[in-house]
């Protein structure tokens, strides 16, 4: 993740100057003083789109109305900052979102008040949930109106307190400058996080004055980036006498793009890696020390790695509940070395023995030199034994899934054939359901930011609206959602966004007819009493996926049959120029396995239905 930091900040404004000093406006230098011009007269409209423009924000998604509508006059004149007009607010937060995922640097969105703002309350969340560097820009009510139940007045900052990193209801135009600097410094250093501006339209529409460089003003705000190093020295030393250690990597390590160190720590201590659902991609999937994903739909080999091990290296992770089961049988044996940028997480859901709050490129970096120290005063634990329990699981329990009975077509071989043909260079979004846990488990994901979900939140509809701010973000990537039918149904209107600003992403609709994850709730836990989870987009074709993505601008395909999968996506690969929609009409009884069930704990996996791995006593 990209962070400046308020020298860059101050640099950007003045790319010949040196990005050094305490502040962007560095109080003490005289010298910079005396050749400022004098402050510019203008709107806060126009302060908004000017910082905007220093701040390197090169696009924003947004819908205008009327709180906001001063601010749209002057961006209609910006050549730096290019707005693409989405459909609904959700699509705006949401292609932000994908955006930031996908460049590391900050997203930005943009609505008007009430209705408008609350639209990006869902974006918000998710961003909140999965530390996403965002900024939701919301149009106010004037000044003299808040507080009135004024027509399309909601207190926005007060409905988004707890699903933020920090919120502003902005006073005056004077303070837009900094305001909004701030707002970036916030949204991308330290563990990134959504921040909201709300701006009254009567500080959009009165002059004030603008000057840049601002002065951050951020009294307490000192985000840990390099660990203690006594924390270092004693994980080194758990590290070296551990026979059965786990690197758990979590979305962090992505975020500090510390993949390339992750490999070096991993290959300096041969110890196993899992990585979560945030941080697929963060670890080659070909690397032999790679035992996958963990979690309720991990693989058996990632699950029993960390029920078994004697020490967790935890690197940007956060104990997640859909990781952990049931958090009181969660690796009973294992000591806990805990890194994150975010002090708050070590220790909330699980007690570490060498908590460690740092940056984990900074943290990764310092245990390798730590480590190599250990080895070298010949401190080592042999973890041959471990291994050989390992490859022994996951070569019994290996990722598959069985061929529909009915002659259907798979979802599952769907999934792995788009992998392997589009290949692991292009960039997947997924939207939330089976159709998430398929891709998590039969795309190979060799690179970071590859891989963009809604992980925290489990966020339906995240999938286009996220590929086609990725898709802005990287052009040239190949960008692929994978979405369920029910989730597309939710925000598949981006996609007459995607068709209008030539935005040519690829999306596969797993179409199986119903609320897939739902359902398989209701197969397993409910007696087969489908309530309410059957959509009609297999028995009516209500909506016919490609009469839609027809009318939305878009190629339609349809793809039923096992043959015809591989040209079908070959077919979509050859469209460069608009976005293509592909209905997979799949069976509905396909299910996701491996499976731990909410609440219970690791050790009760399922295999597959009503069958559980068969683990020796003595595999440890």
């Amino acid at each position: 993740m990209t962070r400046p930091t308020p020298e860059v900040l101050a640099h950007r404004a003045h790319p010949t100057a040196p990005a050094t000093g305490s502040t962007p406006a560095d109080k003490t230098d005289k010298s910079e003083k005396a050749v400022d011009k004098k402050p510019e007269l203008l709107t806060g409209a126009q302060v908004l789109v000017r910082s905007l423009e220093e701040l390197g924000a090169d696009v924003v998604f947004g819908i205008p109305g009327g709180a906001i509508l001063p601010a749209y006059d002057p961006l209609f004149d910006s050549e730096r900052v290019r707005h693409i007009l989405v459909r609904h607010e959700q699509g705006a937060g949401h292609a932000a979102t994908g955006y930031a995922q996908a460049t590391g640097k900050v997203g930005v969105c943009m609505a008007t008040s009430g209705p408008g703002a609350t639209n990006l309350v869902t974006p918000i969340a998710d961003a909140y949930m999965d530390s996403v560097a965002m900024v939701a820009i919301t149009g106010q009510v004037a000044s003299a109106s808040i507080g009135t139940d004024a027509f399309q007045e909601a207190d926005i900052a007060g409905i988004t307190l707890p699903i933020t990193k920090h919120n502003y209801l902005v006073k005056s135009g004077e303070e837009l400058p900094r305001v909004l600097a701030e707002a970036f410094h916030l949204a991308s250093t330290g563990r990134p996080g959504p921040v909201l501006v709300d701006i009254p339209k009567d500080v959009l529409q009165k002059q004030t004055t603008f000057k840049w460089p601002p002065t951050l003003d951020l009294p307490g705000y000192h985000p840990t980036l390099h660990p203690h190093g006594k924390q270092i020295r004693e994980a080194a030393r758990l590290i070296a006498a551990a026979k059965r250690p786990v690197l758990y990597v979590g979305g962090g390590v992505i975020k500090a793009q510390a993949s390339e160190v992750l490999r070096k720590l991993a290959e300096l201590t041969g110890a196993p890696v899992v990585t979560t659902l945030m941080a697929r991609g963060a670890f080659p999937d070909s690397h032999p020390q790679h035992m996958g994903m963990p979690g309720m739909h991990g693989t058996v080999g990632a699950v029993y790695a960390l029920q078994k091990s004697d020490l967790l290296i935890t690197l940007g992770a956060r104990f997640d509940d859909r990781v952990t089961g049931d958090l009181n049988t969660f690796a009973p044996n294992a000591q806990i070395i805990h890194a994150d940028i975010d002090p708050a997480e070590i220790g909330k859901n699980r007690v570490a023995d060498v908590p460690i709050v740092g940056d984990a490129k900074h943290v990764i970096e310092e245990l390798i030199g730590a480590v190599t120290t250990e080895y070298a005063a010949g401190h080592k634990a042999s973890i041959t034994d471990w291994w050989a329990t390992l490859d022994d699981i996951r070569g019994r329990y290996p990722l598959g899934y069985e061929e529909p009975s009915d002659g259907t077509l798979a979802p599952q071989y769907v999934i792995e054939r788009i992998g392997k043909l589009v290949g692991p260079d292009a960039i997947y979004t997924a939207g939330v359901g089976q159709h998430q846990m398929w891709a998590a488990q039969f795309v190979q994901y060799e690179h970071p930011a590859t891989w963009l979900n809604s992980g925290g939140l489990g966020t339906m509809g995240y999938a286009v609206p996220a590929a086609m701010g990725a898709k802005v973000g990287r052009p040239d990537k190949v960008v692929w959602a994978i979405d369920g039918d029910g989730c597309f149904q939710m925000t598949n209107q981006e996609l007459a966004t995607c068709a209008l600003e030539g935005i040519p992403i690829k999306v596969a609709v797993i179409n199986n007819g119903n609320l897939g994850m739902v359902r398989q709730w209701q197969t397993l836990f409910y007696d087969q009493r489908y309530s309410n989870t059957e959509l009609g987009t297999h028995k009516h074709r209500i909506p016919d996926f490609v009469k839609l993505a027809d009318a939305l601008g878009c190629v339609g395909l349809r793809c039923e049959t096992k043959q015809d999968v591989d040209a079908t996506i070959e077919a979509a690969m050859k469209v460069t120029d608009q976005p293509v929609v592909i209905d997979f009409v799949v069976g509905k009884d396909a299910m996701v396995w491996p499976m731990v069930a909410a609440g219970t704990s690791n050790d009760e996996i399922m295999f597959a239905r009503g069958v559980a791995p068969k683990f020796d006593k003595d595999d440890v």
